[in-house]
Parts: structure tokens; C-alpha cells; sequence
């Protein structure tokens, strides 16, 4: 049980320090570096290596924007096995619904919880 308390953190801990390096080499914006990573995500899924990421690092492959693109690219190739073609359209959104219910539900939660306020120069 060690063992995959310690791959997660070495798996998801080595997804955000890659990222950290772009953050501080590049001038990306955040903008930027999260759809690389979600894009990353999904071809690293395409090809079958993300497979490997989540079978080593279980939630440390998953909870990083990264999974969510491999999550997606995994929905939409079981839906289009199953419904054919219409699949590509519906497959990511079966997949992801879950998760993307969630996100919404808490960010509800949680600006009726504290007051936002805008961020000064």
C-alpha cells in the first residue's frame, strides 16, 4: 500500500513539476500551458501510453488536467466501438460527465461561500 501512495505522488508530482519548469522557462500563460497539457493528455491516450501513466500512478495520472484529456480520448474511442461514428460527438462527454458535473456543483459552492473580489494592480 506504500508502494502506491508513493507512485501517485511520484507520478503526479512529476506531471506539475514539468509543468512548474514551463511556468518559470517560458512565458506562457496559464491559459496556454493547461490546454498543452490537457492536449498532451489526450494524444498520450491515443497512443496507448497514458494507459501505462494510470496503471503505475492510478489518481496521480488522473486528477491532473492531463487525465481529463486522456479521459476524454478514452470516452470517445469506447463510444465510437459501440455507437459508430455519432460516438466522436458523444463519447467525451459520457465519459467526463461526472467530473465536469462536479467542478461545476463546488464552483457554485463555494462563490456562494466566500465573496470574490477583483484583483488589483
Amino acid at each position: 500500500m506504500l508502494l502506491n501512495y508513493l507512485m501517485v505522488f511520484l507520478v503526479g508530482g512529476f506531471i506539475c513539476f514539468f509543468a512548474q519548469i514551463i511556468v518559470i522557462k517560458t512565458k506562457f500563460t496559464p491559459t496556454r500551458i493547461l490546454v498543452s497539457f490537457l492536449i498532451l493528455g489526450a494524444i498520450l491516450e491515443y497512443i496507448g501510453v497514458y494507459d501505462f501513466l494510470i496503471e503505475i500512478g492510478r489518481a496521480g495520472a488522473q486528477v491532473p488536467i492531463s487525465g481529463f484529456g486522456a479521459m476524454l480520448v478514452r470516452g470517445v474511442k469506447e463510444q465510437v466501438m459501440k455507437d459508430g461514428l455519432i460516438g466522436v460527438l458523444t463519447g467525451g462527454l459520457k465519459a467526463t460527465a461526472g467530473g465536469i458535473s462536479a467542478a461545476i456543483f463546488f464552483s457554485y459552492v463555494i462563490a456562494l461561500i466566500f465573496d470574490s473580489k477583483s484583483k488589483k494592480d
